[in-house]
């Protein structure tokens, strides 16, 4: 899996260093986005700006994709089409106000190509709800 890693972070100009390959792996073993704060939970010793840069430079090098929600960021791997110049993030991002969890919502996303006379940098497209899981629990 390591060695796995260390090609997808050259792959998008990346160094493999130590804490970037775990803070990879701690964001690939959830299919959810994490918080900064949930990230350094996974380490039982870490520097939390040490992890920060290394979120700012996945951002940077279309590695993770950042989403705003509740005055917080979450961070989520990107898929594949994203890079460096562009990331292809236009899909719904899912808050579940019961468990608290952000997911993708990569079936549901918006149309490419807009408005092709601006030139759009960021789309935040964002619902709140009740999970499946917390639905199958009968909260509402």
């Amino acid at each position: 899996m390591k060695k796995e890693i260390e090609d997808k972070l050259i792959q998008k100009h990346t160094k493999p260093t130590t804490m970037r390959i775990l803070v990879y792996e701690v964001l690939m073993q959830h299919d959810i986005a994490l918080s900064l704060s949930e990230i350094e939970r996974a380490f039982q010793v870490a520097d939390r700006v040490t992890i920060y840069r290394t979120l700012k430079t996945f951002e940077e090098r279309g590695i993770v994709h950042r989403i705003s929600e509740n005055n917080t960021s979450k961070y989520k791997l990107c898929g594949e089409t994203c890079t460096a110049e562009k990331h292809q993030d236009r899909h719904l991002h899912f808050y579940c106000k019961h468990c608290k969890e952000t997911t993708c919502g990569t079936t549901i996303q918006l149309p490419s190509g807009l408005d092709a006379s601006v030139k759009i940098d960021e789309v935040r497209f964002f619902a709140t709800g009740t999970c499946t899981l917390c639905l199958k629990k009968g909260l509402q």
